[in-house]
C-alpha cells in the first residue's frame, strides 16, 4: 500500500505538523510519497530527505529558534520593513533570511537526491496556475511555495514568477490520489473544524474568503476520494480561535506546546486505528 503525507499550508501554525510526523514516526508509520504546500512544503522537506525520528529533532530546533528569533525567517527591523514595502509595493520582508537558514538545513539537495519522493505545490504567476515543483533545487521550489502575497516578494526561479502555493491548492489530498496512494495521512493546521465567523473589519474579509476556498477544497477532494483509498486527518491541538485571526501566520509563540499537544493528540488517534 503506497502512503502518502500530505502537508498543507497555515504559516506559524505548521508547528503542529511537526507533533503529528512524531506520532506517525513513532509508531513506524513512514511515507512512500510527500506532498507540501507553503509552511507545509518546508517541514516536508526535512521530511523527505530524512524520513526517520532524527528529523523531528531537527525540525523542533529550527521551530524552537523561529520562537526564539522571528529574524530567523523575516529578519528585519520594523522600520527597515516598512521603507520596504514602501519602496517596492509589492512585499514587507526580504526572502533573504528564509533562503538562507534552508540552504544551511538542507544544503544544495535537488529533488533527485532526496530519501522519499516529495513534490511542493506554488502558484505560478505567468500562467495563473498550480505548479508542481519536482525537480532542481528544493530550496528554490520551497521559497516559492512559501511567498506568502504581501509579506515576502514572488520567487523567480527560471523564467517563471511564484506565490505562496496556498492560494492554488492549500492541502493536496487529491494530488496524493492521482499520484498513486492508496493511503493518506493528513497533515493541517487545526482550522478547519472550527466554524467561522462573519468579517466584521475590512482585512478580514480576505483571510474569511481564502479560508471559506481552503476548507471547501480540502473537504470536497476528501469525500472525492475512492472507497479503496484511506484517509486520515490527524487531529491538531493546541490552537484557538485567536488563530483563526489574520496575525495567525507570524506568531510564533508556544510553538513547543503546540507540537507535544498535538503529539499526544495524533498518536492516540493513531493507536485507536490500531
Amino acid at each position: 500500500m503506497t502512503t502518502a503525507f500530505v502537508l498543507g499550508g497555515g504559516g506559524a501554525l505548521g508547528a503542529v505538523e511537526v507533533g503529528m510526523l512524531a506520532a506517525l514516526l513513532e509508531r513506524d508509520v513512514r511515507p512512500d510519497l510527500v506532498l507540501g504546500t507553503s509552511v507545509g512544503a518546508l517541514n516536508g522537506a526535512f521530511l523527505a530527505q530524512s524520513p526517520d525520528l532524527e528529523v523531528i529533532e531537527r525540525l523542533t530546533a529550527l521551530w524552537r529558534a523561529v520562537a526564539t528569533n522571528r529574524n530567523e525567517v523575516y529578519g528585519d527591523r520594523p522600520l527597515r520593513s516598512m521603507r520596504r514595502a514602501v519602496a517596492t509595493g509589492t512585499h514587507v520582508f526580504s526572502a533573504k533570511p528564509l533562503t538562507t537558514r534552508l540552504r544551511e538545513e538542507l544544503g544544495d539537495v535537488v529533488f533527485a537526491d532526496l530519501a522519499v519522493p516529495f513534490q511542493v505545490c506554488a502558484a505560478s504567476i505567468e500562467r495563473a496556475a498550480e505548479h508542481w515543483f519536482d525537480t532542481g533545487p528544493v530550496v528554490d521550489a520551497v521559497v516559492a511555495s512559501a511567498a506568502v502575497p504581501g509579506l515576502l516578494p514572488p520567487a523567480r526561479v527560471g523564467e517563471e514568477h511564484f506565490l505562496d502555493g496556498g492560494i492554488v491548492n492549500s492541502v493536496p489530498v487529491a494530488r496524493a490520489h492521482q499520484l498513486g496512494a492508496e493511503r493518506i495521512f493528513v497533515l493541517q493546521v487545526g482550522r478547519y473544524d472550527r466554524p467561522l465567523r462573519p468579517p466584521r473589519r475590512p482585512w478580514e474579509v480576505a483571510r474569511v474568503s481564502f479560508e471559506i476556498s481552503r476548507r471547501h477544497r480540502m473537504t470536497r477532494e476528501l469525500a472525492e476520494l475512492p472507497e479503496h483509498v484511506e484517509a486520515h486527518v490527524l487531529p491538531a491541538r493546541g490552537t484557538s480561535d485567536r488563530d483563526d485571526s489574520v496575525r495567525a501566520g507570524l506568531d510564533f509563540r508556544d510553538v513547543e506546546r503546540r507540537i507535544e499537544l498535538t503529539r499526544v493528540a495524533s498518536g492516540d488517534y493513531l493507536d485507536a486505528l490500531g
